[in-house]
């Protein structure tokens, strides 16, 4: 490349807003029904949204009530070239369609069964089509996975950054040590044992993380979410995401009532456990009746909202940034280019820095100075996922197939629902999108049975005179 070349790609580089990335938001943002086009509204402004993978690795190997995967998951082999193919095929039809930054989970089954390189290249693959990845697992596993993720051949570190979601809850069986955990509480010693490995690989290796921690909640484990809430809040989680569970998945699975529990049940119990009320309507990803998220900081022993929704002026620094900072990718963008784009919009835009000042000044006033000064400042947000039921989901899918409408109430919400979806994954082979209650209600029995075949389990042998199980080479698990 030449010196004209060079100075033309640095000027790319270096400009706020890059179009293809505009252009995008400007079609999530058309294709959004008019109840989610709010002011908070994140989709369309500044964000696509999240987008996960499929038919990867269904398999687990813990037992959750309920599973939103279908019955042949477990009978599925994890194969790494086959997990590498669907990664590459799905994030390039994403990246086809929705432009070229988004958040990306590497989701399936449980991501620890694949073999560490594999799922290092895994999320290189996904950054390569400009995703940021986050993978998501159970938590039980040992440190050594982690060294050999991060760490590349000679030891040097190959991902520099990881991050995960990690789902802890009592509906889980087969966790080692505490195989059938009698309630919440027992699991916090695994919860701040997985977090406490993040933090010893960022002290060893230098590898920088972001923990996001998961947890269903149903009527046996509802009103222990406010003690989740409020004894984790120190752990090194980021972010704790609560999902009111729903009949989708394995059917032998469910157990309880679950539309006993709401959502706004399920909100209350996090608030009990922040302390304060969490106002869900100031950034709105979506439906509100599909998620709700609320972003502040941890000042010692109080949680504080990043902007208050009851004040006017903290709701015109949103709208700002909307406006201003929008079209901006923050996602896996370096910090250095990230400052200098900054830099120049508040250049073109001097009234940035008085919102700014006055927003900080609020801020201070809130926490007061010597809070700040002397208790240790956590970021962490709190977001709830409410899935659907598959009974609705499949037959208000099969409408908007056809471009048609619901004459039931609970049918047309959930079409609007997923209208709204702030979550999609990719089908290479017809060039669809599809939103998450989608691929799991409707798409996921299907796939998984055909993957069944295709990466089938090995049979096992009866074990005679007290030697092991031995696998029968080319046949089937029986399960």
């Amino acid at each position: 490349m030449g010196v004209v070349g060079r100075i033309r790609s640095l000027m790319r580089t270096l400009r706020p807003v890059d179009p293809e990335f505009a252009a995008a938001l400007a079609r999530r943002w058309a294709g959004l029904p008019e109840t989610a086009r709010t002011p908070g509204q994140v989709l369309g402004r500044h964000a696509v949204g999240c987008e996960g993978t499929h038919g990867v690795f269904p398999r687990c190997d813990l037992a959750c009530t309920p599973c939103y995967h279908s019955r042949d998951a477990n009978r599925v082999r994890v194969d790494g070239p086959h997990t590498l193919a669907r990664v590459r095929a799905q994030m390039g039809l994403l990246r086809e369609r929705r432009g070229p930054r988004a958040h990306a989970q590497l989701i399936g089954g449980e991501v620890t069964l694949l073999d560490p390189d594999d799922h290092a290249e895994a999320l290189a693959v996904m950054r390569a089509h400009g995703r940021e990845p986050m993978s998501f697992t159970h938590g039980d596993f040992d440190y050594g996975y982690l060294e050999k993720l991060v760490l590349g051949p000679g030891g040097r570190a190959r991902l520099r950054r990881v991050s995960f979601a990690v789902h802890f809850d009592s509906l889980m069986f087969g966790r080692r040590g505490i195989p059938r955990p009698p309630d919440e509480a027992s699991l916090n010693p695994c919860r701040e044992r997985c977090a406490a490995m993040f933090g010893r690989l960022r002290r060893e290796h230098g590898v920088r993380y972001f923990l996001a921690h998961n947890m269903t909640v149903a009527p046996a484990n509802l009103g222990q979410v406010a003690a989740v809430v409020r004894d984790c809040r120190a752990m090194g989680y980021g972010m704790f995401s609560f999902q009111p569970a729903a009949f989708v998945g394995d059917e032998r699975r469910w157990h309880e009532d679950y539309r006993d529990v709401t959502g706004d049940q399920v909100w209350a119990q996090i608030e009990r456990g922040a302390g304060t009320g969490l106002d869900y309507r100031v950034f709105e990803h979506g439906d509100v009746r599909c998620n709700r998220a609320a972003y502040g900081f941890w000042a010692g022993d109080r949680w504080y909202p990043a902007l208050d929704g009851s004040d006017p002026r903290d709701l015109a620094v949103r709208d700002a940034f909307f406006r201003y900072f929008g079209p901006v990718s923050f996602t896996g963008t370096p910090i250095s280019l990230l400052a200098a784009r900054i830099a120049q919009i508040t250049a073109r835009h001097p009234r940035i820095v008085m919102l700014a000042a006055g927003w900080a000044a609020r801020t201070i006033r809130r926490v007061r100075p010597r809070r700040l000064l002397t208790r240790r400042i956590r970021p962490v947000s709190y977001v709830m996922h409410q899935f659907m039921d598959a009974a609705d989901v499949k037959p208000a899918w099969e409408l908007m197939q056809r471009g048609q409408a619901s004459n039931d109430p609970r049918i047309r919400a959930t079409a609007e629902r997923l209208a709204a979806c702030h979550y999609a994954m990719a089908h290479p082979e017809d060039g669809t999108l599809v939103p998450a209650c989608v691929q799991h209600c409707v798409l996921d029995p299907g796939e998984n049975r055909d993957l069944r075949a295709l990466l089938p389990m090995p049979a096992v042998r009866p074990p005679r005179g007290g030697q092991p199980a031995a696998p029968v080479p080319g046949g089937r698990a029986a399960r």
